[in-house]
């Protein structure tokens, strides 16, 4: 195992610079447990002194017990021409309870000369004056120097003089700051490199990377190779312009493929729950193509890749899904084979001859000539496989079923759903109001069997999209719906297609009731269609 890998997390600081992410101090909260909750050594709360919502979390934490991170307040270095004693926010940051500090400094002579107007020696005084203070005050102090990678482009001496500032000052971190995320990793390792000489271990050496020119993952990697041993990121990459660099992309990078000690691979395996966790509180929508924790992360969909899978997962996936605790995905196109049909009909319980296999491909195949979809569809796909070998067993006999929406003079739009359906020998006829067609049907559609079928109660449609497949067409066109349903433990797809997009939502309403109800999702025992029916 290669040295241990320190993980510093600044979601809830810098992450919360990007564009359209705002927390509350509560929801701040939920997030640092959910860091804390994979084991990472640092999670930096935010700026001490900056806005209340950063000191309301400061406060509340105070009352929390972590059991891995600890808590790091971020601030400035002193203000120029002000003792670091005299300076309110540094004040602030000695007299809290955070055990550790983060401070940033400028390096690069471009900030020293439009932004904070000092010249270079008043600069190195600031650096290492805030540093001492605040270790005096029995602080570990965490130093982030700021440009550095643009300043030791610009004067190599200068910004190793800085560094070397901070590290004599007491610092027990100088971390490297990509900043504007402009340098490529070759730059990334030598000059690191060149630091971590220059240091002789008078302090770790840490790595803060942005994304702006795609590299903030690949910069962060190359540091470590080269010496650093603290990593700072944010989870997801959140940040400001591009993002900072993506930790649920570096950790497993690290830990996985290089051998990294960095947290345990036990909580490791939260990694993507967490990572879609913190999404949510976000209220970011999930990348479904991001590296270890995306929905397509491990998502195969070319028939030959997934007959390869099924003899060896390492044909075709670089790591084990369940290491990052991610799962395995095998979509249904036309461009799968046997093997695909044969996988998923395992995972559903079902085991099928390869004459069937082939029958389904084939009419996988039709379909989606007509605008089917299945890859988005596994609900609709698992009933497919049981209509083309013969198992299937329909909920119900469709009669009719009639919507009338009405726009009344006041501006409301009143939508009502009747259906005529037969289930074990009884008809029943419901009528059901909802805000729109598909509301109103699924409304009147489980008054009617939801007796029949308690499990209905516990599913839920939480996605509902409409696609156009040729716009030319205009009203005429043919239509794709796809819903989404969960039962509170699974999730599935389904689809419907058709000129009519009330009959296409029909006929994907009916099948996420029906693929909710197979046995592999069935959570419940069913009642027998054959007992007593309710009124009707």
């Amino acid at each position: 195992m290669s040295e241990q890998v320190l993980i510093y997390d600044t979601t809830l600081r810098d992450g919360m610079q990007g564009e359209g992410v705002s927390l509350s101090a509560e929801e701040k909260l939920r997030v640092v447990h959910a860091i804390d909750g994979l084991g990472f050594h640092f999670v930096e709360a935010g700026f001490l002194s900056s806005n209340p919502k950063d000191a309301e979390l400061f406060d509340l934490l105070e009352r929390e017990q972590l059991e891995h991170a600890d808590v790091v307040a971020f601030g400035m270095t002193r203000r120029r021409e002000v003792d670091a004693d005299a300076d309110p926010a540094l004040g602030l940051m000695a007299e809290s309870s955070v055990p550790v500090c983060c401070l940033v400094g400028k390096t690069w002579r471009l900030h020293l000369e439009k932004v904070t107007r000092v010249d270079a020696e008043e600069n190195l005084r600031m650096i290492a004056d805030s540093i001492a203070f605040l270790t005096g005050a029995g602080k570990r102090v965490v130093y982030d120097a700021e440009h550095f990678f643009d300043a030791f482009r610009d004067d190599r001496a200068y910004a190793l003089r800085c560094a070397r500032a901070a590290a004599e000052a007491g610092a027990e971190w100088v971390t490297l700051c990509d900043t504007n995320g402009a340098t490529l990793p070759d730059e990334i390792a030598s000059a690191t490199r060149a630091v971590a000489g220059e240091l002789a271990g008078s302090a770790g050496l840490g790595i803060h990377t942005h994304d702006d020119a795609g590299c903030g993952v690949a910069n962060s990697i190359v540091a470590v190779e080269a010496g650093a041993r603290m990593v700072q990121g944010t989870v997801n990459g959140y940040g400001e312009r591009c993002g900072n660099a993506n930790l649920t992309t570096i950790v497993p990078g690290l830990q996985l493929k290089l051998g990294h000690d960095c947290i345990d691979p036990s909580l490791l395996t939260a990694l993507t729950e967490t990572a879609h966790l913190v999404d949510e509180i976000c209220n970011v929508t999930p990348n479904p193509n991001q590296p270890y924790v995306g929905r397509n992360a491990f998502a195969h969909k070319g028939g030959m890749h997934i007959a390869a899978i099924s003899r060896d997962t390492r044909t075709f996936e670089h790591v084990d899904p369940a290491a990052v605790g991610a799962d395995r995905k095998l979509l249904i196109s036309e461009l799968s084979g046997k093997g695909t049909v044969h996988a998923r009909a395992e995972q559903t319980g079902m085991s099928l001859a390869d004459g069937d296999a082939a029958r389904v491909v084939d009419r996988v195949k039709e379909l989606e000539s007509r605008g089917f979809q299945f890859e988005a569809a596994d609900g609709s796909f698992d009933l497919l496989i049981r209509k083309e070998t013969g198992s299937y067993e329909p909920l119900f006999r469709l009669e009719a079923w009639r919507v009338v929406a009405e726009k009344r003079e006041d501006g409301r739009v009143q939508t009502e759903a009747t259906i005529k359906i037969w289930v074990g020998g009884e008809r029943y006829l419901r009528t059901a109001e909802g805000n729109g067609p598909v509301n109103a049907l699924d409304r009147a559609l489980r008054a009617a069997i939801g007796d029949v079928y308690p499990h209905l109660r516990d599913i839920e449609l939480v996605n509902y999209k409409v696609r156009i497949l040729d716009e030319r067409k205009g009203t005429g066109a043919v239509t794709r719906v796809l819903l989404d349903a969960t039962d509170g433990t699974d999730t599935w797809g389904t689809i419907g297609v058709s000129e009519n997009i009330i009959e296409a939502s029909w006929d994907a309403l009916v099948d996420s009731l029906e693929a909710g109800m197979l046995p592999s999702r069935s959570h419940h025992t069913r009642r027998a269609v054959t007992e007593p029916a309710a009124p009707r």
